[in-house]
């Protein structure tokens, strides 16, 4: 089937990952449906004009029979971090509710992009929801691409920004044990790839692939690069083993803008290390021309972006390593 007569339905389009999804599809000749509880919050958005938008509330199985009909593959980039006290039932319910419309509306394929773990870790709740969220569509009968990314490196991104705003304004810092935890970021252009190629990749069966970029770091050695990159002398980091998963977010919540609510989740999945487990995503979908961007170089083009004003939507928002637009680069606070 040609890429012309493909149908996506985006959800959390209105999020970070999926706002740059859309546009990234239309250039690549799909036809985008976006899906949102509210709307009007793309009223505005530069490609609003080449897509259909259709309202409706993944906790709400009735409103997405008319979004789901005529489609052919259903982006699935929602998550509710942050958002309730019981984010881990809600998105079980949203799946749930995703695939049963799936189902009657003769949806072909799912793509989902989940969240970077070791399989044998204890995940945090939120990891261990996003996994839940996988099996349940992998399970579902409809072909399954689940992605799973560690934190996605651009302007915009909330782990990544979490990192900016951590390195711009402690110049000495107190941080939990797990600063010496091993990740492996990925671009943002990159994640993007992927998600494109999966609308209509061959695959084999339904499952879950890693993908990550080319350097595997500690989280403490992303935060000095991007101290580099962004011209600031070297940081001193002080780890404090006893520093709890909530008073890390805490902290998060009081010197950067991310609200506390959204930074404990990111703060508990970094107690493990986030690094591709498998690694033969590309016998699916092949890397991009001229190769995976190295952090430094993913770190560079976030600081060249533009500024965003805040806005944290948590109706529509996107998944762990790719929260919705706010602040971009601004003068770092200490240098």
């Amino acid at each position: 089937m040609s890429a012309q007569r493909i149908r996506c339905l985006v959800t959390g389009a209105t999020g970070y990952v999926g706002g740059r999804l859309v546009p990234r599809l239309l250039d690549d000749g799909f036809d985008v449906r976006a899906l949102a509880r509210t709307p009007g919050k793309l009223a505005d958005v530069p490609w609003r004009d080449r897509i259909e938008v259709a309202h409706g509330d993944l906790g709400d199985a009735d409103s997405l029979t008319d979004a789901f009909t005529g489609v052919n593959v259903v982006y699935y980039l929602v998550h509710s971090m942050g958002t309730s006290e019981d984010f881990a039932a809600e998105e079980r319910r949203a799946a749930q509710n995703v695939v049963t419309a799936a189902r009657r509306a003769g949806v072909r394929r799912i793509v989902y992009l989940s969240g970077l773990h070791p399989e044998s870790a204890e995940l945090s709740t939120h990891l261990a929801s996003r996994t839940a969220v996988g099996e349940i569509l992998i399970g579902s009968g409809i072909e399954t691409v689940v992605l799973q990314a560690g934190v996605v490196v651009g302007a915009g991104s909330a782990s990544f920004e979490m990192v900016r705003h951590l390195t711009d304004r402690l110049p000495v810092m107190t941080t939990p044990k797990w600063v010496h935890n091993k990740i492996q970021p990925i671009a943002i252009g990159d994640v993007l790839h992927y998600l494109a190629a999966a609308a209509t990749a061959a695959v084999p069966t339904s499952r879950a692939w890693d993908v990550g970029g080319p350097d595997v770091l500690e989280y403490g050695d992303m935060m000095q690069i991007y101290a580099e990159v962004a011209g600031l002398r070297r940081r001193r980091i002080l780890v404090l083993p006893v520093l709890t998963p909530r008073i890390a977010a805490l902290w998060v919540g009081l010197v950067t803008p991310i609200p506390s609510g959204l930074a404990r989740p990111l703060v508990e999945s970094l107690h493990c290390d986030a690094v591709m487990d498998n690694h033969d995503i590309d016998t699916v979908i092949p890397p991009p021309a001229g190769g995976l961007t190295p952090y430094r170089q993913a770190v560079s083009a976030a600081l060249a972006r533009a500024e965003f004003k805040p806005s944290w939507d948590t109706d529509d928002a996107a998944q762990l390593p790719s929260d919705p637009d706010w602040a971009g680069p601004k003068r770092p606070l200490n240098r």
